[in-house]
């Protein structure tokens, strides 16, 4: 699957709640073909490491240009 957001290093997207986790934001480090990697910006998952696949995004919330 290719990069549906046309995602780059430091945008933030919203990822979706699943299972228990809330929806929260979370900042790209590397973006790959099935998913990004990086860091959760806020709820409980905060500063915590992850690999989200790219349907787990909602929207960008922002981008490291503007």
């Amino acid at each position: 699957m290719d990069d549906p957001f046309n995602l780059h290093e430091d945008d933030v997207v919203v990822i979706k709640a699943f299972d228990e986790w809330p929806e929260h934001l979370f900042q790209v480090w590397e973006v790959y073909d099935d998913c990004i990697t990086g860091y959760s910006l806020s709820g409980p998952l905060e500063g915590v490491y992850g690999e989200p696949a790219f349907d787990l995004i909602l929207r960008v919330h922002s981008r490291a240009d503007g």
